[in-house]
């Protein structure tokens, strides 16, 4: 009876035994499911925080660029005004050119006439020179590629030219023509008060008759101050006082 007892409590022992280790095993395996599950939503909540960085570094990136093309469209509007207020003002401008051209180009066209009327009633210097710009002066104003600022602008240089004639000293050789003989003669122009020559060799020296428009020969005593004149023009000499006549009646005075 007594081994029957031993023999039970033995198998029933081990049945509690077997039911306790199955009850771990189970504890355990809820346990690993448990922490893989934690596992898995860890991953999952890592994978929804780098989610939540990676939005919010591109909302700041979207917030600068927006505030950027804000400042951008600001500027550009300005421009944009600017711009408008300038094409206003061309057109204006554009306008009244077309009102000034209208009234520019006959006042060049008188003074141009006037220059040449000049250059005709003037003393016989640079003739040459001094036609030719009245000539290309003439040719300009008939060229329509040519702006009327353009035309104004050489019609008042070449008023400045002549203007300058009048307070400045000048020497150059040129052909002189006296009874149809031409001969190569050094002029000494003093502003536009004489107008004087002397041969090459010295021989013979004369002035300009504004009232006859004649070539007038000076007597010997003149010949030194023109040649002096001469060289004082073409900076060879220091300026001096010239005793030199002006013929303005056909009289030597």
């Amino acid at each position: 009876m007594l081994g029957f007892i031993k023999l039970f409590l033995t198998i029933f022992m081990a049945l509690v035994f077997t039911s306790m280790a199955s009850a771990n095993e189970e504890a355990i395996d809820v346990q690993v499911r448990s922490d893989q599950d934690s596992a898995g939503s860890q991953t999952r909540i890592n994978k929804l925080d780098n989610a939540a960085a990676d939005a919010l570094q591109a909302y700041r990136v979207a917030l600068q660029r927006a505030e950027s093309l804000t400042i951008y469209n600001r500027q550009l509007q300005r421009l944009i005004d600017s711009q408008g207020i300038e094409i206003v003002s061309i057109k204006r401008q554009t306008s009244e050119i077309e009102s000034i051209e209208t009234g520019t180009l006959p006042l060049i066209l008188e003074m141009t006439a006037t220059l040449a009327e000049m250059l005709s009633a003037d003393s016989p210097f640079l003739v040459e020179e001094r036609s030719e710009r009245v000539d290309n002066l003439k040719a300009l104003i008939d060229r329509a590629d040519v702006s009327v600022g353009e035309k104004y602008r050489r019609i008042m240089e070449a008023y400045m030219i002549e203007a300058d004639y009048g307070r400045t000293i000048e020497a150059y050789t040129g052909d002189l023509v006296t009874d149809n003989v031409v001969r190569s003669v050094d002029f000494l122009r003093i502003g536009r008060i004489g107008l004087y020559y002397q041969t090459l060799d010295g021989s013979e020296t004369g002035a300009w008759n504004k009232s006859s428009s004649s070539w007038k020969v000076l007597p010997i005593e003149f010949r030194r101050p023109v040649r002096d004149g001469l060289s004082i023009a073409r900076k060879q000499a220091p300026p001096k006082l010239l005793e030199l006549p002006i013929i303005a009646s056909g009289n030597r005075k």
